[in-house]
C-alpha cells in the first residue's frame, strides 16, 4: 500500500517536472524568436507592433494549457474613438489572457518595470507605468494614457488597483479613469468609450473551480511569484472566460467617480453571473458565429 502510494506520488512529481521543462523550453524559444521581431516592428512599423503580442500570448496560453472563452467582443467603438478598458484583476495570468483576445496595452504599477523578464516584456507591449508613491505625477500619467488612447491604443486599467482572491470584486479606483477626460480634450470625439470586462477562471481539468482551488490561480497578498508560477504551469488545464459588458460613454458632462462606480457594478454583475461549462460555452460561440 505504502509502496503504491509512493509510486503514485513519484509519478506525479515526474509529470510535473516534465511539464515545467516543456514550458520553460517553449517559453524561452518563443520569446527569443519574437523579441527581435517586436523590437524591429516598434522601430519601423508601430501599427503591426500592436498585433504581434496577440500571437505571442496565444502561443503562451497553449504552453500553459489555458483555454480562453471570450463572450462577445469589443464592437461598439467607432473608428478612431478612444477606448479605456476597466477590468478586474486576479492574477498575472490576466495580462496573458486579455492580450490574447485583442491588441491592448496595460497600465501598471511602476515596480513592474524592474521585474526580471516580465518588466522587459511589458515594455515591449508599451505598458504605461504608474508611480503610485508620487501622487503629483497622476496628472502627467493621465495625459500619457490619454495620448495613447487618442492614437488608437486600447488601454487596460485593472481598476481594483491590486489583485483579488478571485472570489469577489474589489472596489474600483477612479483617479486614472480621469485619462478619459484628458483624451476628450484632444481627440475630437464626442465621447470616450469605457469598456467593462470581467475575467473569470471557471474550470480546471474540466471541473468547476471551487473556493479551495482559487489560490492556485489567483496571485494576491504576499504570494511569491516563482512558486505560484511553477504551480500554475504544472497544475493542469484551465478554462477562463473574458466577458465584455455594456459599454459606457464618457463625455464632457460625465462624473469620473460615478462612471467608475457604474463600471464596477457592471463587472461585478458579469462576474457573479451563472457559469456555463466550457463545452456549452464553445457551442454558444459557434452558434453565434453562424448567425453573423
Amino acid at each position: 500500500m505504502l509502496d503504491n502510494l509512493w509510486y503514485k506520488k513519484g509519478h506525479v512529481t515526474v509529470l510535473r517536472r516534465i511539464r515545467l521543462l516543456n514550458f520553460t523550453f517553449g517559453f524561452a524559444t518563443l520569446t527569443l524568436l519574437m523579441t527581435p521581431v517586436q523590437l524591429a516592428l516598434l522601430a519601423l512599423w508601430p501599427r503591426a507592433a500592436k498585433h504581434l503580442p496577440v500571437f505571442y500570448h496565444r502561443q503562451l496560453l497553449r504552453l500553459l494549457k489555458v483555454t480562453v472563452h471570450p463572450e462577445t467582443r469589443l464592437s461598439d467603438a467607432r473608428s478612431g474613438q478612444p477606448v479605456l478598458i476597466l477590468s478586474n484583476h486576479i492574477s498575472w495570468l490576466d495580462i496573458v489572457v486579455l492580450s490574447s483576445v485583442m491588441p491592448v496595452s496595460f497600465i501598471a504599477k511602476s515596480e513592474v518595470r524592474d521585474w526580471p523578464v516580465f518588466g522587459f516584456l511589458s515594455k515591449l507591449q508599451r505598458t504605461v507605468f504608474v508611480d503610485r508613491q508620487r501622487r503629483q505625477k497622476t496628472g502627467e500619467t493621465t495625459r500619457e494614457i490619454a495620448g495613447r488612447m487618442q492614437a488608437g491604443d486600447k488601454m487596460v486599467l485593472f481598476a481594483e488597483g491590486t489583485t483579488s482572491d478571485g472570489l469577489r470584486i474589489l472596489p474600483f479606483r477612479s483617479p486614472l479613469v480621469g485619462a478619459a477626460r484628458e483624451a476628450l480634450k484632444s481627440a475630437g470625439s464626442e465621447a470616450v468609450l469605457i469598456q467593462p470586462v470581467a475575467i473569470r477562471y471557471t474550470h480546471r481539468h474540466g471541473m468547476p473551480l471551487g473556493r479551495g482551488e482559487m489560490p492556485a490561480i489567483g496571485w494576491y497578498g504576499d504570494m511569491d511569484l516563482l512558486p505560484h508560477l511553477t504551480d500554475l504551469i504544472t497544475g493542469g488545464p484551465i478554462d477562463v472566460q473574458v466577458v465584455f459588458g455594456q459599454t459606457l460613454a464618457f463625455d464632457s458632462q460625465t462624473d469620473r467617480k460615478m462612471i467608475t462606480k457604474q463600471a464596477e457594478s457592471e463587472v461585478r454583475r458579469l462576474f457573479q453571473a451563472p457559469i456555463s461549462s466550457p463545452v456549452s460555452a464553445a457551442i454558444s460561440v459557434l452558434s453565434a458565429a453562424k448567425t453573423v
